[in-house]
């Protein structure tokens, strides 16, 4: 039977609720980066995102007295931050009377959004009435590891969590056989069976890591799984027949590649009816309704909302989102081609030098970059923003922030603790005494070289920072000395005719030399 004094109970409790929560609730939502579900003030149901609610029905099951509910349920959980369902023996009907923080309009203030296919999905991200979003993100299996440049897309795939969606990452195991034309002025080199799948574990791995470190719900795909059985009739048939050869040499990526020398192939051609097809598999098997990407995936992803209007035929709607590139200072994008790319894995760049990359940004980017690679407040940022202009504003402490927050997203809390520990370390002038096995797992990081004990021990250390190749003379060196920018071991050497001492030598294995701030060499004894 229904119980009147705990529907009386709930009801009065969760009016309390609303009326406290619902000036603040979307603020802390934005501000904090939380879900929704992991925020509730009054969690009844875990499978429900709780902002303020209102009950339209709660009925005690007929097996359940009244004294269950209260050995289950004690006042103090009432104001529980766990997402772990309160009320286990009541059926709730509930209705949301705020919506959700709407993630388009959050995008669009901090510079991640470029386009978007229909304005409804910005209405659908806090409609009450319309369920939570399933949001994708593709990821090709070209390298090993992830990239900087690929880091907005799980940047904006956290926004989506965060705000209450579902999302999903794709790894491109079928696509990344054929490689997408877009933003490429040569067709991508083929990968062997061998390669991909080491390649597909390794960026598994990263989106694990990363999306799963928020507690929310994800789930990975690899498209190989629906394409492999798939045949070249069965592909025309699916696929083929509805697709427009017109609209696709359209596309701008196709478009400046048949402007170009090298043309473009049969292959490389079809990726965008690959890639559409993805979305059609997703939207009619996953209910998957919403594909993000960065705004040179444009006419891929509206292939995809295309295809599955014409395949589909149905009148539920699909979105596509688009977001800038994070380009450099001079205009180009990061990716993994260059030298000196900006890995994710830590196994092919390190925390310390990750956290450098953001320590070392001009003062021209790092406002940007806080915007649209943190998840800071906006608040909090405009203040960082005003105190550059300030006087006895100290320098760098921006991209302190910035490198920090980074780093913590990527590499996680103990990859900051290292990095940090790495920076204060190495740092010349500092007190902090260097341990080999920390100077170990940066030494790919940093220039280094393995000389003989007898030409290490007993040298001056002019001598060995030439030998060392921190300088390319004598006289080089000596004047750098002169002006005070010589450490080893931190330790700064004012005479020139200092020589290295056994106890110089860390462990027995090697010493560091710096010149100035940011130019070190490992001097390894071999």
């Amino acid at each position: 039977m229904e119980n009147p004094f705990i529907i009386w109970f709930l009801v009065t409790s969760l009016a309390i609720q609303e009326r406290f929560q619902q000036s603040a609730y979307k603020r802390m939502a934005y501000a904090t980066g939380t879900t929704l579900a992991s925020r509730s003030i009054f969690p009844i149901c875990s499978r429900t995102f709780l902002s303020p609610l209102r009950v339209a029905s709660l009925l005690v099951s007929p097996e359940k007295s009244s004294s269950t509910f209260f050995r289950r349920v004690q006042f103090h959980h009432l104001f529980s931050a766990s997402t772990t369902p309160l009320l286990s023996s009541v059926k709730c009907s509930i209705q949301s009377t705020v919506s959700r923080p709407n993630v388009v309009d959050i995008l669009e203030e901090r510079g991640l959004l470029e386009s978007i296919t229909s304005e409804s999905l910005r209405s659908a991200c806090s409609d009450p009435s319309v369920a939570p979003l399933k949001v994708y993100c593709g990821f090709d299996p070209t390298a090993e590891s992830l990239h900087l440049g690929n880091l907005l897309g799980i940047i904006v795939l956290s926004w989506f969590q965060r705000c209450g969606h579902q999302v999903v990452g794709l790894i491109g195991g079928a696509t990344g056989r054929v490689g997408d034309p877009s933003g490429k002025s040569l067709e991508r080199p083929e990968l062997d069976a061998d390669t991909l799948e080491k390649n597909i574990a390794g960026i598994k791995k990263i989106i694990i890591k990363i999306l799963g470190s928020g507690g929310s719900s994800y789930v990975i795909f690899n498209n190989y799984d629906w394409w492999k059985d798939m045949t070249m009739l069965d592909f025309l048939k699916k696929v083929g027949r509805f697709a427009r050869v017109g609209p696709m040499l359209a596309k701008e990526s196709v478009k400046k590649r048949l402007e170009s020398e090298q043309g473009i192939s049969y292959t490389e051609l079809s990726y965008q009816l690959l890639q559409g097809y993805d979305f059609v598999h997703l939207f009619d098997k996953e209910g998957i309704n919403v594909q993000i990407g960065g705004s040179d995936q444009w006419g891929n992803i509206t292939a995809g909302t295309d295809l599955i209007r014409k395949i589909l035929q149905t009148e539920e709607a699909a979105y596509g989102l688009t977001f800038p590139l994070l380009l450099k200072n001079d205009g180009t994008k990061f990716g993994k081609s260059e030298d000196g790319a900006i890995w994710l894995s830590p196994s092919m760049l390190s925390p310390y030098k990750f956290y450098q990359y953001f320590f070392s940004v001009p003062d021209v980017d790092v406002i940007r970059f806080l915007k649209t690679l943190t998840f800071l407040s906006l608040d909090e940022i405009k203040i960082l923003e005003d105190q550059m202009s300030k006087p006895g504003y100290v320098p760098n402490t921006a991209q302190i922030k910035l490198a920090a927050e980074v780093t913590r997203f990527v590499h996680g809390e103990e990859g900051l603790k290292e990095a940090i520990k790495a920076t204060e370390a190495l740092r010349p002038g500092a007190e902090t005494k260097l341990e080999w096995n920390l100077i170990e797992r940066i030494a790919e990081d940093i220039p280094s070289c393995s000389l003989p004990i007898d030409r290490v021990s007993g040298f001056s250390v002019v001598d060995l920072s030439v030998s060392a190749g921190l300088f390319e003379s004598k006289s080089a060196a000596k004047r750098m000395l002169k002006q005070g920018g010589i450490y080893m071991n931190n330790a700064r050497v004012d005479d020139e005719n200092k020589r290295v001492e056994e106890a110089d030598i860390i462990d027995g294995k090697g010493l560091v030399l710096s010149s100035g701030k940011k130019n070190k060499v490992v001097v390894r004894i071999s």
